[in-house]
């Protein structure tokens, strides 16, 4: 990172000064990624200048991993011609990513200076649902013929190839456009070059319609290790294709979007660095007041029982050890369930199974628990027997109520169709909190007869 903005600030040196052959070389020696992240840093003033030295194949591919506000800027700064050769140079579902992004205004530009065929698939791609399979797919995929030879199939990936998002797999088609088979270009290669390609070609085709969830074309990527997944409707006909670039995408999406509902924020688009202070804002106070509107539920339970606690004020002193061990109990849990639920590993319908899991680890760590506190209570605190039990026997509870609500929330969220990621820490513990009160002080009723 260091040496990115070495090399960042060199850069704008030399274009202020005009040693453009010299930014020029720089520039062509770097990875498009890594250009985009310069752009993305550079001042403003210089950023259509530094993009302009760039060839034209090196500019899209960095055009593409630039920032949606850093695309706006460099776009409303190009000419309708530089325009026109970036976006017609770019991959068809980078090119829809980008319209999707874009005010209204800038999006008319954009399709303005796009071809016809650009424009068809733009539009294609745009009338999926976002988070769907088809959102990020890309038309542009090698299709052959299930009679052609592999000599006739290696001169129409030359032909047609060079445009391609991938040329790694390649597609049959029969002539309705149905999917009835696929085929690597290593088994082209090593083929015999009269060989039809019906007879080397793959016809177990591992899809997926295009109108289902994107977080199952990753989940498809990861069971089968594929590099690309062809895309049908739901008459078999292709569509398009995932590679696994759009997929790292999805993940890292969903992964950071998990992250931030379980932190009890709204899901932001933006890195945090370039998020607004009202944003942020924005994200993160409507959970906070509905955490701090629940937790007034465990300020009533305890001045409800006010008078116990005044006859063992000692009570009072254990109540946040409580709170906070079944809160992480319950959060353990949570966490477990939710991260199983992403991975396809468990369905609503094995909550029986979860539950019973849950009640032996809640039993054992219970135990474990309340043993060690037991022995901590009598040697150092120095209480009473029946205070200790009444502590004790609550972690116990407490542990024990806390896993079966961590398990359980997040497959019920799952079977009413919410995100299970709701359930997770900060929800899990407002409710375990005031749960692990009211079990409090039963046992204490129970122990001290308060």
């Amino acid at each position: 990172m260091n040496d990115l903005l070495v090399l960042n600030s060199a850069l704008v040196a030399l274009a202020e000064n005009k040693k453009y052959n010299s930014v020029k070389d720089i520039l062509h020696t770097m990875n498009p990624s890594d250009v985009a992240e310069i752009l993305d840093e550079i001042p403003t003033h210089t950023l259509p200048i530094l993009f302009r030295l760039l060839s034209q194949d090196q500019a899209a591919e960095t055009f593409s991993e630039m920032s949606p506000d850093r695309q706006q800027m460099l776009i409303e700064a190009l000419t309708d011609t530089e325009l026109k050769e970036v976006v017609n140079e770019l991959c068809a579902d980078d090119a829809a990513d980008l319209v999707d992004d874009m005010p209204a205004n800038v999006v008319k530009r954009i399709l303005r200076q796009a071809d016809p065929d650009m424009r068809r698939m733009i539009n294609e791609l745009l009338k999926y649902q976002e988070d769907t399979a088809g959102s990020i797919m890309t038309p542009e995929y090698v299709r052959l013929r299930p009679f052609m030879t592999v000599d006739e199939s290696i001169v129409s990936i030359r032909r047609n190839g060079l445009d391609k998002e991938t040329i790694n797999d390649c597609y049959i088609t029969d002539t309705m456009g149905r999917l009835i088979g696929t085929v690597s270009i290593r088994t082209i290669i090593v083929s015999d070059g009269n060989a039809r390609i019906e007879e080397i070609m793959e016809q177990n085709v591992i899809s997926i319609e295009a109108r289902e969830d994107q977080e199952d074309a990753a989940h498809i990527f990861d069971k089968y290790n594929l590099m690309a997944l062809p895309v049908v409707d739901g008459e078999n006909h292709l569509v398009g294709i995932i590679t696994v670039d759009d997929v790292l995408e999805v993940m890292k999406k969903e992964a950071t979007e998990d992250m931030e509902i379980m932190a009890a924020m709204r899901p932001s688009d933006q890195p945090y660095i370039k998020t607004p202070v009202t944003d942020l804002y924005k994200n993160r106070v409507p959970w906070l007041l509905l955490l701090m509107i629940s937790a007034t539920v465990t300020g009533f339970i305890i001045t409800s029982f006010e008078d116990a606690l005044s006859a063992y004020v000692v009570l009072t002193a254990y109540i946040p050890m409580l709170m906070d061990t079944g809160g992480n109990s319950g959060s353990q849990a949570s966490v477990s369930v939710i991260r199983a639920l992403s991975l396809k590993e468990l369905e609503p319908s094995d909550l029986p199974r979860v539950i019973w899991k849950e009640i032996r680890v809640a039993v054992l760590c219970g135990l474990t628990l309340a043993c060690v506190n037991f022995v901590k209570l009598m040697l150092f605190d120095r209480l009473s027997v029946l205070v200790a039990a009444a502590i004790c026997c609550t972690l116990l509870a407490t542990v024990f109520v806390a896993k079966i609500t961590g398990c359980t929330l997040p497959l019920l969220a799952q079977k009413l169709g919410f995100d299970p990621a709701v359930m997770a820490s900060p929800f899990i513990t407002t409710i375990v909190d005031a749960l692990s009160l009211l079990i409090y002080f039963q046992f204490a009723q129970l122990f001290l007869g308060i």
